[in-house]
């Protein structure tokens, strides 16, 4: 059985927001597998002390995605583009938690690999800062935070990211260095 199509996704997408949970059931065995090896490439970046497996970080997503007022998805690209969301946000409250059971050190840092890796002098960021910085820009443009999401949070390439956008591949990888320059210049002044 080959991998599901875009339109599949979309069409179990489309049920499950129109509240048939058939359709929900069928949709996450689809998308398991690759929110799964999404999680696994990420968490594969983290600084060696980190705890949190891929497993878990898929399995938190899944239940804060199909909560009762969890909001309904257009199609596969709009799914994964708040998935992406869903498990930076994970991330960011693990670090906060890790820092604060650190008494005070806020200091949870992910290492940034030469693929898909915001430049910075040594190559590790504070997840933390990463994500104030993230929410910055968002205030700028969040179409560059939704970029580097599915890029270094998720790990997709230029293609994969402007398929999920639905963007062109050019916009994506302009947006995308954009967005790499101004959080290196965020990073460096903090």
């Amino acid at each position: 059985m080959g991998s599901p199509t875009s339109h599949q996704i979309t069409k179990l997408l489309a049920g499950w927001g129109g509240g048939d949970a058939a359709a929900r059931e069928a949709l996450i065995p689809l998308v398991y597998d690759e929110l799964h090896h999404l999680a696994s490439r990420f968490l594969a970046r983290q600084h060696p002390g980190h705890t949190l497996q891929s497993t878990a970080l898929v399995h938190e997503a899944y239940l804060r995605l199909v909560e009762p007022h969890s909001m309904h998805f257009a199609d596969r690209g709009h799914f994964f583009a708040v998935a992406a969301k869903v498990m930076r946000r994970i991330l960011i409250d693990h670090a906060r938690m890790r820092g604060a059971a650190k008494r005070g050190n806020n200091t949870v840092t992910v290492v940034l690999d030469e693929a898909v890796h915001l430049p910075t002098r040594n190559h590790e960021v504070d997840m933390v800062i990463l994500d104030d910085a993230l929410s910055r820009l968002a205030a700028l443009d969040p179409r560059q935070v939704a970029i580097v999401e599915m890029r270094f949070f998720v790990g997709l390439s230029i293609e994969e990211t402007a398929s999920a956008l639905e963007l062109s591949p050019a916009t994506v990888k302009r947006q995308w260095i954009a967005a790499k320059a101004w959080i290196r210049k965020y990073l460096e002044g903090h």
